[in-house]
């Protein structure tokens, strides 16, 4: 979302990217409530690099399996995230929330709200801070859905647009209590504005992958993207002026030629990126980057001038991704993580203090992604 995210099934396309490229209110006990340990002084030293002088008080809050998609309640007190182990039963990624550790040795709590049935993404905190939105595929079948055979395709990395996927509301206990998209097609990749109103997300329901703005009353939309190619994982500015994503776009006839034929067959291969920010309506497009190879999960720091945001491109092979920040204009690039490794889908907690994010560091030489919490220095 919001994700290279991807979009359509984050977790599952953190590991793919490894694999590929190199070398995921506590109201009641669940089977699936998980108790782990906070970091030691110990840990510290094995999960913070040299040159990661942003991050102070960095903690590891899930161990195993594959964590992506974090992300803050409004309040800066939760975590949403999706997650993926086979050793817990976890075929495919389901949705959890958890509150973040205040005092050092306190344990991360957290627990499923999602159904169980079908693969979820892309989950985010609604203004109340009693419900939460996510994307599943549970209405098309109780099982995972089938994952792309990418043979098939040359071994191409590709995403699969699940047409069965829709977006819904819950409650912190996991009962849905609305659906808020019903067309046939992929709808996911959902964030909302920072007055709780509006809901941003990704769709191919008009024959391409665009983005649309819903407001949340009324269920009016507006679809605020229109050129070809792949657009998704969209984020509201913090004064909630402004949007920006991440988007491809093929322009030679065999790259358009390709991006039809995946799309034909509801994938699309998200190797090549930028980002790009717009006004909250969809006008006055700027692309922010152009870097080359896949720049993503971007989202806007407190300050709303600068942005946070992943990519690969300056790894000849497409591996490591790390963490970037720029000005909005594409000016004065920072590198945030320096490890080769993954690190991304970062966010800023609402007052800006903390930073969310999820890297395959101290992951014991496996491809598992775990999700990782700091303060933020300047």
């Amino acid at each position: 979302m919001r994700r290279f995210v991807f979009a359509v099934t984050v977790l599952i396309a953190v590991t793919i990217i490894v694999s590929s490229f190199s070398p995921k209110a506590l109201t009641h006990d669940s089977p699936l409530t998980t108790h782990a340990s906070s970091l030691t002084s110990h840990f510290e030293d094995t999960i913070l690099f040299p040159g990661e002088k942003h991050f102070k008080n960095l903690q590891q809050l899930t161990f195993g399996g594959d964590n992506a998609e974090a992300y803050f309640s409004y309040d800066g007190k939760w975590l949403i995230f999706q997650r993926t182990n086979p050793k817990e039963g976890i075929m495919c990624d389901e949705m959890f929330v958890g509150k973040i550790p205040i005092k050092p040795g306190e344990k991360f709590e957290y627990k499923k709200v999602s159904s169980g049935k079908g693969r979820t993404t892309c989950g985010f905190f609604t203004k109340d801070g009693k419900h939460i939105i996510y994307a599943s595929t549970h209405l098309g079948a109780d099982s995972c859905p089938p994952v792309p055979d990418r043979k098939k395709y040359g071994n191409k990395y590709i995403w699969p647009l699940y047409d069965s996927y829709d977006i819904f509301m819950a409650d912190l206990n996991g009962k849905i209590v609305k659906q808020l998209t019903t067309s046939k097609g992929y709808d996911a990749e959902a964030t909302l504005s920072p007055d709780g109103n509006k809901m941003i997300y990704t769709s191919d329901k008009d024959g391409d992958i665009d983005l649309y703005i819903m407001d949340l009353k009324t269920g009016k939309e507006k679809r605020i993207t229109n050129t070809l190619g792949y657009d998704g994982g969209a984020w509201f500015s913090p004064n909630g002026k402004k949007i920006i994503w991440r988007a491809s776009r093929p322009k030679t006839d065999a790259e358009v030629k390709e991006y039809k034929d995946f799309l034909a067959e509801n994938l699309v291969a998200p190797t090549n990126m930028e980002v790009f920010v717009a006004n909250a309506d969809g006008s006055n497009v700027k692309q922010v980057t152009n870097f080359g190879n896949a720049n993503w999960a971007p989202s806007y720091m407190h300050d709303g001038k600068r942005i946070i945001f992943a990519s690969n491109h300056q790894s000849k092979r497409g591996y490591p991704f790390n963490l970037f920040t720029i000005n909005e204009d594409g000016t004065n690039l920072e590198k945030i993580t320096a490890e080769k490794i993954f690190d991304a889908f970062a966010m800023f907690s609402p007052d800006g203090k903390k930073i969310v994010f999820c890297s395959n560091r101290n992951n014991g030489g496996t491809h598992d992604t775990n999700i990782f919490v700091a303060d933020w220095v300047e």
